[in-house]
């Protein structure tokens, strides 16, 4: 085995795009904070146990696990923050008043890639607002990753709501299903297959239609749902787009699944021009707490990798100073803005250091022009 390899989809970050990758982090977090979201900071792993119960649909499907030397207990290494921010709200923050707000950023480790995404690691920073189940929470946390989204440097961004538990809905009320069917049934709906929707439940046909632009989606459920079972949904739906005004695209899939096994009645992806998957995804859940009382949650989380690179590559603006520049004038540049880089020997040079300028005659000189 050759040491400097490591193991399949993980990667080091280098200079300048780990530098990119912390700036972005910190636009973000700024603009979640300004917002009254404060930041947590839960550790990399914790017992499997626990984060897989916090979610009421689970949280470890995707996890690295082993057995801690100390415990002897099972450890799962985090394949998604959302779980632990909800560990936090229910037991260290439970006195806290409601609605509490959180952000955070931290990396994550899956099992195994995303099906579009060669990566196992990845860098997620998100927001949670827990303790209320209205669409006026879920209006702000929606409003809020659309910020995130500018602050991260997104153009052209895009959201895709669905409504992931449309099927449940209908299934327990105006159009039953057996129990047993209904897994397939979302599978299907989820892959768009209309004859093998047609075959299993034909009432839910016009749902594999039912996808696009926002105002035409949603015109189109409001005509399938004659019974009214899902009025609420889509008003709210409705009042979450009318809020966001013209500054993104919106799309609607009310039977996409894939990514929204937790969410319940509202789930959403994020999408920036010039990346060709997503970029976030958020959406409504149910917290459990240690007693088994449930607590409404909506939040979202944003993937920095593949929103480091676009605005192409940093700018790595270096100033070089040589050996004999004193220490006031190195702080005084720095104090400016310059990033310097100080010559440590006699031979050191600009070139050397991959530096633009250098500090000669009392002024910083771009290396082309010397």
């Amino acid at each position: 085995m050759t040491l400097a390899l490591l193991p399949e989809g993980l990667h080091d970050r280098l200079p300048p795009l780990a530098d990119a990758a912390a700036a972005l982090e910190a636009r973000v977090l700024e603009a979640a904070r300004l917002h009254g979201y404060e930041r947590v900071d839960p550790p990399l792993a914790e017992f499997a146990e626990g984060l897989a119960t916090r979610l009421k649909a689970g949280g470890l499907t995707d996890a690295v696990r082993y057995v801690d030397p100390i415990s002897q207990s099972t450890i799962a290494i985090r394949p998604d923050i959302t779980a632990q921010v909800a560990r936090i709200a229910a037991t260290r923050m439970a006195h806290h008043p409601r609605p509490v707000r959180l952000s955070y950023a931290g990396s994550v480790l899956r099992l195994r890639s995303p099906q579009l995404s060669p990566e196992r690691e990845a860098r997620q920073i998100g927001c949670e607002l827990i303790g209320l189940d209205t669409v006026a929470a879920a209006a702000e946390v929606v409003a809020v990753a659309v910020e995130a989204l500018a602050a991260a440097g997104a153009a052209s961004p895009s959201i895709d709501f669905t409504l992931p538990d449309l099927v449940d809905t209908l299934a327990a009320g105006p159009l039953p299903v057996a129990p047993e069917r209904i897994a397939l049934l979302r599978e299907r709906l989820d892959a768009k297959d209309a004859g093998g929707v047609a075959a299993l439940a034909p009432a839910y046909l016009p749902l594999v239609a039912a996808a696009g632009p926002f105002a035409s989606a949603l015109e189109r459920l409001r005509a399938f749902d004659t019974t009214g079972a899902l009025a609420s949904r889509l008003d709210g739906l409705a009042r979450i787009a009318a809020g966001l005004g013209d500054r993104i695209t919106l799309t609607l899939d009310p039977t996409e699944r894939h990514g929204f096994e937790y969410q319940s009645w509202l789930g959403f992806s994020l999408f920036a021009g010039g990346v060709g998957r997503e970029v976030g995804r958020g959406g409504t859940y149910t917290i459990v707490h240690e007693d088994g009382a449930e607590e409404a949650a909506t939040g979202f989380s944003l993937f920095a990798d593949p929103l480091v690179t676009l605005g192409g590559t940093p700018d790595r603006r270096r100033l070089f100073l040589p050996l004999a520049t004193l220490p006031a004038d190195g702080a005084a540049l720095r104090a400016q803005g310059w990033v310097t880089v100080a010559a440590l020997e006699p031979d050191d040079t600009a070139e050397a250091q991959l530096c633009t300028h250098v500090w000669a005659g009392g002024e910083a000189r771009d290396i082309g022009s010397t």
